[in-house]
C-alpha cells in the first residue's frame, strides 16, 4: 500500500475530487493548509499599508491505495490539478506498513 499526498490549488479541488471518484476511489482526506514553494508568496496592500503574504492557501489531499493503483491516481491528480502556472503543487508517495479499519478490524487492502 502507498499513501499519496497531493498539495494543490484550492480552486482545483472539485475537479480533482470528481476525477478521483470517477476512477473508483472511494475515500480521500482533504485538509486546508498554507504554504509556499518557489512562488514565495506575494505582496498585498491593505488600508494603504503593504504587507507580505508568505504562506498561500492550499489544499492537501491524502489517499491510501493499493500499489497497482498508484500511477493511475497520480496521473489523474496531475491531469486535473495542472494549470501550467507556478504554484500548481506537488505529489508525494510514501509506503504504508499497515492499515486497520477501526469499526471492523479489517486490515491492509481490506481496510482501504
Amino acid at each position: 500500500m502507498k499513501k499519496i499526498e497531493a498539495i494543490i490549488k484550492p480552486f482545483k479541488l472539485e475537479d480533482v475530487k470528481d476525477a478521483l471518484f470517477e476512477i473508483g476511489l472511494s475515500g480521500i482526506t482533504v485538509s486546508e493548509v498554507k504554504g509556499h514553494g518557489r512562488q514565495q508568496g506575494h505582496t498585498e496592500l491593505y488600508r494603504g499599508a503593504e504587507y507580505i503574504v508568505d504562506f498561500l492557501p492550499k489544499i492537501k489531499i491524502e489517499i491510501v491505495v493499493k500499489e497497482e493503483e498508484v500511477e493511475k491516481v497520480i496521473e489523474t491528480i496531475v491531469q486535473h490539478a495542472r494549470t501550467g502556472k507556478i504554484g500548481d503543487g506537488k505529489i508525494f508517495v510514501m509506503p504504508v506498513e499497515k492499515a486497520i479499519r477501526i469499526r471492523t478490524g479489517e486490515e491492509d487492502d481490506e481496510a482501504i
